[in-house]
């Protein structure tokens, strides 16, 4: 309730801070329009796109991202009400481009934000790479941002870092043993189709490790593949947090069926100890339980030594951008350039250094 001291100031700063950060739909009231905002990143080729395009329900062919794309989603919660807005960002380029996430998770939206980890099942020798290098730094960016955030607003600051712990409950038997990520997360194993002809110890090992980390973060967990009852299971967690769409309270952890395990409703006991004989695990030496997991994946999935920067292609030399006065100039300052270094050379070879 607006106090009578409140300025018209007080009570517009109220208002977009209400349309900002609605926790449930009775939060919002009749004719509100709240917006939310999401980051998609993950594996190059790992289907995010097609992942957005179904969330979305356009009929669209799917395109390499280059770098940072976005586009936006609406959806009337009731009949005659105004349209809720949902930002969706991508980030393409792998683990090569992450430094990008700071565009669009700022200070100004960080209450209404969310992150999809698309993480390519059929490539489980990239997987622990690519998942820590893309949330080490989205969680240091939030951590930065939170930082600032308790100096200037430490009430908003203070609710979002409650809220990491919403999905677990005090009573929990795991709460002193995860550490939630500081905004929303989901994490999408795709392709599964391919996954599920891999062999059923490591698909077992994929599943435990992957349930786990989850877990461990707090997120929620969904295997997809181009299955459209996959898609819709993964289109119902990332529903839930761009409209606020009910929350699905169903939950699937038999490793020979794709994984739908929403937020919370995991705990460790279920999920079991690292897949490593107690003489593995006795031999090796880690400071959390996740570093422990994650030597115990790579000892079956050796991490691969490439470099996304070396297999990131050059976007002027893509067929679908090509246009042909842009092309001719191109090509005659790279003409220029090439001749300045058959100079520069030429010159540099004739020069006389004095030896002193």
């Amino acid at each position: 309730m607006p106090k009578a001291s409140d300025t018209l100031w007080d009570l517009a700063i109220a208002e977009v801070e209400k349309r900002e950060n609605p926790d449930n739909d009775d939060d919002v009231k009749p004719g509100e329009v709240w917006e939310k905002s999401i980051l998609f990143m993950g594996n190059k080729t790992g289907g995010k796109t097609t992942i957005i395009l179904r969330c979305l329900e356009r009929e669209e062919s799917p395109k390499p991202t280059l770098a940072l794309e976005y586009t936006f989603g609406r959806r009337a919660r009731r009949h005659n009400t105004p349209k809720d807005v949902a930002h969706f960002w991508e980030l393409g380029g792998g683990t090569s481009l992450v430094e990008l996430i700071r565009i669009p998770i700022t200070s100004h939206n960080i209450r209404s934000f969310a992150v999809v980890l698309v993480l390519d099942l059929s490539k489980p020798n990239e997987l622990w790479t690519t998942m820590e290098s893309l949330l080490q730094v989205t969680r240091s960016h939030v951590n930065k941002i939170l930082t600032k955030l308790e100096k200037t607003n430490p009430e908003v600051a203070a609710e979002i870092k409650q809220r990491m712990w919403n999905n677990l409950q005090r009573d929990h038997p795991d709460y002193a043993l995860v550490d939630p990520f500081p905004i929303p997360l989901v994490i999408i194993g795709s392709k599964y189709d391919i996954f599920h002809e891999l062999d059923s110890e490591m698909r077992k090992i994929i599943s435990k490790t992957l349930r786990f980390v989850s877990h461990y973060y707090g997120a929620s967990l969904v295997f997809t593949s181009k299955s459209e009852a996959l898609l819709l299971k993964a289109r119902a967690l990332i529903n839930h947090l761009a409209f606020g769409y009910d929350k699905s309270k169903s939950v699937s952890v038999d490793p020979s069926k794709p994984l739908f395990i929403p937020a919370g409703l995991d705990s460790m006991s279920q999920i079991g100890p690292p897949p490593a004989s107690d003489s593995d695990l006795g031999k090796m030496h880690a400071n959390t339980p996740l570093e422990l997991w994650k030597k115990v994946f790579e000892k079956t999935f050796p991490p691969k030594s490439f470099c996304d920067l070396q297999d990131t292609k050059d976007p002027a030399q893509d067929n679908q951008y090509t246009e042909y006065e842009v092309d001719v100039m191109r090509a005659q300052k790279n003409q220029e350039l090439e001749q300045y270094k058959r100079n520069a050379s030429k010159s540099w070879k004739e020069m006389d250094f004095d030896s002193d």
